[in-house]
């Protein structure tokens, strides 16, 4: 009897009302989703190398396939749309930290007349308007090897009149000093660790500002690829997404390290592009090449041929100049400094209470000696 009722009972629970099938099927496609999702297994799970690059490669693909027919997808609707004179579908726009940045009060305006006033007496008004011709000093920390001379000697033909001395023992205030007895305009420290330049220290004399700035991603000529090499000539400048009042200070820092009146004969671009505060350098040299197409007319003996000059880029040099760390109003010194910027993540502990953006002084050990 036990047997009997335990065969029916299967029986009776599966006779469910007609309206409610659909339901059923649902719930249970619903369910089988769910444990096949649970059920996947990712790469990371498995510790056999072989099944592990396979599964990868496997899931790489398919994203790549499911990625290609969205696309296709798009463009059937808008040439749908397009031949049946209706409006296409909006262009979506990737969300990116760019378009999603929060707008800043420091952004400057062409119309801000502070902002001139202050250009026309800053620091480097005397050499932006040509009344002084840049002149700067490259030197290094104390203990300089691995790739840092063949950086230097690459800032050298970056930079034209730029002059390199040994540090040596040395204290960076003598060297300061040694700078503005010689009418040097500005001064370049390169710091580096682990035998990789990691930092540089760009001080405006006579009287400052310094900024302090981390290094990575250096690529030297060397290392690229059909590089191009760099003239004599003085090189353009350019600079891109300086908007702010600490970006248009740190622009026209950098401004101040290259003459105003280029030779555009040596075809020399320098470029500065701030991206997320982060500060993109490119050297480049641009080629015109005439290129001769042959244009076949309706009478096979003759032919035209038509030439075109199209611009080419050589990258000599490339470099991603990290962050700003710090920005002091005068020239470096190393026990007491006066801040007008400082990054929040390099802060000591000992200044946990100060606010970043008012002006500070403190005492502080220097890794630039």
């Amino acid at each position: 009897m036990a047997k009997e009722k335990k065969r029916k009972q299967p029986a009776s629970d599966s006779a469910v009302p007609p309206g409610d099938e659909g339901e059923g099927r649902r719930d249970r496609k619903g369910k089988k989703a769910k444990k096949d999702k649970a059920e996947a297994i990712l790469p990371s799970q498995i510790k056999n190398k072989d099944k592990r690059s396979e599964l990868h490669a496997k899931l790489k693909r398919e994203k790549k396939s499911e990625k290609r027919k969205l696309s296709r997808e798009r463009s059937q609707a808008i040439r749908r749309a397009e031949e049946l004179g209706e409006q296409p579908p909006e262009r979506q726009v990737p969300r990116t930290i760019e378009n999603t940045r929060e707008p800043d009060e420091t952004v400057c305006r062409p119309d801000d007349q502070e902002l001139f006033a202050g250009n026309d007496a800053d620091e480097f008004n005397a050499v932006l308007k040509q009344h002084i011709i840049p002149k700067v000093l490259i030197t290094t920390c104390r203990f300089n090897s691995g790739r840092g001379p063949a950086f230097i000697e690459e800032l050298m033909q970056v930079i034209p009149n730029s002059h390199y001395v040994k540090r040596g023992t040395y204290e960076l205030k003598k060297i300061v000093d040694y700078a503005k007895n010689r009418d040097f305009t500005s001064l370049i420290v390169v710091h580096t660790n682990r035998r990789e330049p990691d930092a540089l220290l760009i001080i405006g004399l006579p009287d400052g500002p310094t900024a302090h700035f981390k290094l990575s991603k250096l690529v030297l000529r060397k290392d690229i690829k059909n590089h191009g090499n760099p003239t004599s000539h003085k090189p353009e400048l350019v600079l891109n997404n300086f908007t702010t009042r600490l970006g248009h200070r740190v622009g026209r820092m950098i401004q101040s390290l290259f003459p105003q009146d280029p030779n555009f004969r040596g075809r020399r671009v320098v470029t500065f592009h701030n991206q997320r505060d982060y500060i993109f350098f490119r050297h480049h040299r641009y080629i015109f090449e005439t290129k001769e197409s042959k244009v076949a007319s309706k009478d096979k003996k003759a032919k035209t041929s038509e030439s075109k000059r199209q611009p080419e880029k050589q990258v000599i040099c490339r470099l991603q100049v990290r962050q700003l760390i710090t920005l002091h109003q005068r020239v470096y010194d190393s026990f007491t400094v006066s801040i007008f910027f400082f990054k929040k993540e390099y802060v000591r502990a000992t200044l946990s209470t100060m606010y970043h953006h008012l002006p500070v002084t403190f005492l502080k050990t220097s890794i630039w000696g």
